[in-house]
């Protein structure tokens, strides 16, 4: 009997080849059992199993943190650390296959877009089970199928629309692969009775299938290559590389053949980044400035000090100056330790019924990277394929034939950036327009979440989860100390009321440019109720995406 059709009346059954202790909740599928493997889960829960506690511990740590901030104290470097700081020391050298980075994409883990990507003319792909991804089961699961089929270089797809069938050039684009965050569970698969470690089970199908294959085919005798997002201290970098290490014995791989760019998205992080690279020196490649991220954390870690409100998010550029010292900071540091510097992304996307709007939205993008290159960014992030050879042909102008700027812009000069310069309150007004488009962006974003999708084209500009948790956490602390909108001439303050009739207005704004049909079938109204609570609720959550998770895990569907 094919039990995967006929289970027993009765009896739960889990239907794929599990290892002891593993349990797996999600639908089956033929496609997905070839991924999760007995193998494959076993090579999980070892991985879960010796961390589980350093994870744990980590978590609390940051809980630690949030009080002490939450009770007025700053971050700051670590004088516990300062040896590490002040000595002279280097990462591993680059492995040849990632020294040119200039331009990498980043996007979903989605079947065209994974094709797409490799061949969109960029250095690099980021494939993300992060940010960009909503992480349902079809989802994840697909994703790994699809980077498999992929590294395999078996990878197609057929868009019935168009009629299309979407198949990998000869040359592509370098992949590196961001698994989840530390904090976040994989309700989907538990193991010993508690749900995995998302990141875990994200790095670990993903390095158990195609190690050999990366290496073989991408990474000249090194790889795979990672992305780690969202940390907050170098205790979790600890962990990673010691993650890193157990999957390359297992592997029969060198030690140092993993490599991994940070994420510096978090305030506490950029107070720690010689720290990070420390701990990752054998497999590290470099730190990143997740530029959204760090805003949301700048208003995160400062819940509770309303001396430091910020204004209306589209004025919190990298020109500010604790946006330009953090920027400074990660490239003297990472050039000083032999590593990447990269660059921040451009969210823009190509407005191709109007030319005048797209040249101006290009325009930005350029002088955006000619800042990065001159200040000495050794690569940039593009979200879309339209941006690649505006964001190239900057980087190749100032670099000429270099891969990277590591030996050749060092930075001295940022070495006397300050506790105080890395968090200056940001200038800037506050208006009733930034408190709308937030509440308008942080909806439309939830609902596409909600839906599926973690990658949302909103006014031109491609969205993550990053810019849905600024438009959240923005309006919370505006509403908590109920602030001026400073930039209207009225002086009207952020209450209840007020934010009340802007939720209905722009729900009501929203109705009209998707069309009511969309509206209806789409989960606007879902997604407006929890923005709305999160955005009203007496305790600031640490992520949007924790309680909007619990809306999309769906265990064993008949």
């Amino acid at each position: 009997m094919d039990q995967g059709t006929h289970p027993t009346p009765g009896v739960t059954e889990s239907f794929y080849d599990v290892p002891d202790g593993v349990d797996i909740l999600g639908r089956y599928d033929e496609e997905f059992a070839k991924i999760l493997t007995k193998d494959a889960l076993k090579f999980v829960a070892d991985l879960q199993r010796e961390f589980r506690s350093d994870i744990k511990f980590a978590l609390e740590k940051r809980k630690e943190a949030k009080k002490r901030f939450n009770e007025g104290a700053l971050p700051g470097f670590d004088p516990a650390t300062s040896h590490i700081r002040e000595e002279e020391w280097v990462c591993a050298p680059v492995p040849p296959a990632a020294a040119d980075r200039k331009v990498e994409i980043t996007g979903p883990v989605d079947r065209k877009m994974v094709i797409n990507a490799l061949n969109s003319g960029a250095k690099v792909f980021m494939a993300d089970f992060e940010d960009a991804l909503s992480p349902s089961w079809e989802n994840l699961m697909s994703g790994q199928v699809n980077l498999k089929d992929a590294l395999d270089g078996t990878i197609s797809f057929h868009d019935k629309v168009r009629n299309r069938v979407y198949k990998l050039n000869e040359q592509t684009a370098k992949l590196f692969v961001r698994p989840r965050g530390w904090h976040l569970p994989e309700a989907h698969i538990l193991i010993d009775a508690e749900p995995a470690t998302g990141c875990l089970v994200d790095f670990g199908l993903y390095f158990y299938h195609n190690h050999s294959a990366f290496r073989r085919t991408q990474g000249a005798g090194f790889g795979p290559f990672f992305y780690l997002p969202k940390m907050e201290h170098s205790r979790e970098a600890k962990i990673w590389n010691s993650v890193f290490e157990k999957a390359e014995n297992v592997a029969g791989i060198e030690r140092g053949s993993i490599r991994a760019t940070v994420l510096i998205e978090t305030l506490p992080a950029v107070f720690q980044m010689n720290e990070i690279l420390y701990e990752l020196k054998e497999h590290s490649v470099g730190l990143n400035c997740g530029r959204w991220d760090y805003i949301f954390s700048y208003v995160k870690t400062f819940q509770a000090h309303p001396d430091r409100l910020l204004p209306d998010r589209v004025q919190v550029g990298m020109t500010q100056h604790f946006m330009k010292s953090y920027s400074d900071l990660l490239i003297r540091t990472c050039h000083r330790r032999g590593v990447h510097a990269m660059g921040g992304m451009a969210a823009q996307i190509p407005i191709k019924d109007d030319p005048v709007a797209n040249e101006a939205a290009l325009e930005l993008v350029r002088k955006d990277k000619l800042r990065e290159v001159k200040a000495g960014h050794d690569g940039t992030w593009a979200a879309h394929p339209g941006l690649i050879p505006t964001c190239m042909e900057v980087f190749n102008n100032i670099m000429s034939n270099a891969p990277n700027q590591i030996e050749t812009v060092k930075r001295e000069d940022a070495a006397n950036i300050t506790e105080e310069d890395l968090l200056q309150i940001p200038v800037g007004v506050r208006t009733e327009e930034g408190l709308r488009l937030n509440t308008r962006v942080g909806i439309q974003y939830l609902a596409a979440w909600l839906s599926g999708s973690g990658c949302v084209p909103l006014y031109n500009l491609m969205e993550d989860a990053a810019t849905a948790e600024i438009s959240r956490v923005q309006n919370w602390q505006w509403l908590k100390y109920e602030v001026e909108l400073n930039g209207d001439g009225v002086g009207e303050k952020v209450k209840k009321e007020l934010f009340d009739r802007v939720v209905e207005e722009e729900m009501g704004r929203i109705e009209k440019e998707v069309g009511t049909e969309k509206f209806e079938k789409g989960k606007y109204k879902e997604a407006c109720k929890i923005f709305a609570r999160q955005c009203t609720s007496p305790e600031l959550d640490d992520f949007l995406t924790l309680e909007a998770y619990d809306y999309i895990i769906l265990h064993r569907p008949k």
